[in-house]
């Protein structure tokens, strides 16, 4: 059985000691501040790694209304299913003058030649609004457009041989 804590001595500044008689060490402002530094340092660490990982991940997707979005999503799975499944490529590319070209090629990696390509413009950040172009075939398999200068996301959309693709990509 243990023995409670007892004051050693009858002086006004008594020791306490456990029952194995050791010195029992007080919590002081030095402990509770370690305490605090340690939790929010965890708290800041993993808040940074969310941060980090949130960012280098899929940046989602802005709509205007969520549920009405969601009811879509299977369907955008599926087009997503079929433009996979053409395996069609594009390379996108800018030159000096500021055009930016995409490179069509089919699953074969032939030049996809007289095809519709139209694509929206995005800002990455939102910092400009979306624009319209619709790109034009230069030599076989290579579509081109003027471009603002600045950093863009196309979605491309591509109609050929009785099929319809779409892709996104970022210009260099």
């Amino acid at each position: 059985m243990t023995e409670p804590l007892s004051a050693q001595g009858s002086s006004a500044a008594t020791v306490l000691s456990a029952p194995s008689g050791r010195p029992v060490r007080r919590f002081t402002g030095y402990h509770m501040t370690a305490i605090l530094v340690t939790f929010f340092g965890v708290v800041i660490a993993v808040n940074l790694l969310m941060a980090n990982l949130a960012i280098s991940t899929f940046g989602g997707e802005v709509v205007e209304n969520s549920y009405v979005a969601s009811q879509h999503f299977n369907r955008w799975l599926d087009s997503a299913k079929a433009d996979r499944a053409l395996g069609w490529k594009a390379d996108f590319t800018r030159d000096v003058s500021g055009a930016v070209s995409a490179d069509l090629r089919d699953a074969n990696g032939n030049p996809l030649t007289q095809a519709r390509v139209s694509a929206v413009a995005e800002h990455p950040l939102g910092l400009r609004d979306d624009e319209k172009v619709v790109l034009h075939e230069t030599v076989p398999g290579r579509y081109t457009a003027a471009l603002p200068a600045g950093r863009w996301r196309l979605r491309l959309q591509v109609s050929a041989k009785g099929q319809t693709w779409h892709t996104i990509g970022d210009l260099p």
